[in-house]
């Protein structure tokens, strides 16, 4: 059996800055992240992906919401928006992994999994919402959900809760499929916000953060290692400032320190930090956060440990 690892997608495996997030282009996107991921398949790694859906599922409001206007159909709740997009950027990924694998010589299936992910109801985001999503208006609407002004002045926007992660529904069975050597997509956008019912679960609309999601995926599959793919390939202190400084290896410890010197951007690795502090003070043994394309390396990233 081989080393199990987690692997988190960052926003820019499917969509550039600059780019329109045409299928072409997240195809291509997804591809060479894809192919970076071969050097991990190639060390015998068993692997389980995550994705972002944070533009992906924008558009598809969008889309409803412009389907609503201009042919009177109804507009989709957000649990179901996360779940088409779950399943089109899965495809993506499906599609992508294949073509490396087969060019690659290497025989493994990819399999895909539309995730529900169980959030409290009693979560106090429920109270606070500040994810923003969807189409930007003049005017607050009057449906009964809750709007902010836009704080770059763009107008006033829906905002959502972003509730903790709780459990994963089918983790076990995408555990199974992965230590039998298949590539498991999940969790896809956080995975499909639910709460507990009497007769099973229903969606809410929410976002939970892909990063928790997906360490709350490595700590119930005892992954060994889990991966945060970003942007940039090692974690900086004093980013982008004349006194730059990249980590190579943290403690849980000296990250929460850097964490509450504000070191670490909000909406951007601030969040990433605090899941590889979850990874790894649930018993995981490293969290690494880096870029795709430093893969072939494997001291590459930045590394939280206990």
């Amino acid at each position: 059996m081989g080393k199990l690892a987690m692997i988190a997608f960052g926003g820019n495996a499917l969509l550039r800055a600059g780019q329109k997030g045409t299928y072409e282009e997240q195809m291509e996107n997804v591809e060479r992240t894809c192919g970076q991921l071969r050097h991990l398949v190639e060390r015998g790694y068993d692997i389980v992906i995550g994705h972002g859906n944070g533009p992906q599922v924008g558009n598809v409001m969008l889309q409803h919401e412009a389907g609503r206007k201009e042919f009177g159909l109804p507009a989709m709740p957000m649990d179901f928006c996360g779940a088409e997009t779950q399943g089109s950027i899965a495809y993506m990924i499906e599609t992508g992994m294949e073509k490396v694998l087969r060019r690659a010589g290497i025989d493994r299936r990819v399999v895909s999994v539309v995730t529900r992910v169980e959030v409290s109801a009693d979560d106090p985001m429920f109270s606070n919402p500040t994810k923003f999503v969807g189409p930007y208006y003049q005017e607050a609407p009057t449906d009964g959900a809750v709007y902010k002004q836009d704080p770059r002045g763009l107008g006033w926007r829906k905002v959502v809760a972003s509730p903790k992660p709780v459990r994963i529904n089918n983790i076990d069975v995408v555990e199974k499929l992965a230590r039998e050597g298949n590539i498991v997509v999940t969790v896809g956008g956080g995975g499909i916000p639910v709460v507990p019912t009497a007769d099973g679960h229903r969606g809410v609309e929410a976002v939970i953060d892909k990063d928790l999601a997906s360490a709350l995926a490595a700590v119930t599959m005892k992954a060994d290692e889990f991966y945060i793919l970003t942007d940039v390939p090692k974690v900086f202190i004093h980013y982008r400032q004349p006194d730059q400084q990249a980590l190579g290896t943290l403690t849980v410890a000296d990250a929460r320190r850097y964490l509450a010197a504000g070191e670490f951007a909000e909406g951007s690795m601030a969040p990433k930090v605090r899941a590889g502090i979850a990874f790894v003070e649930a018993g995981g043994r490293e969290c690494i956060i880096t870029e795709a394309a430093a893969l072939d390396d494997p001291s590459c990233g930045t590394r939280i440990i206990p």
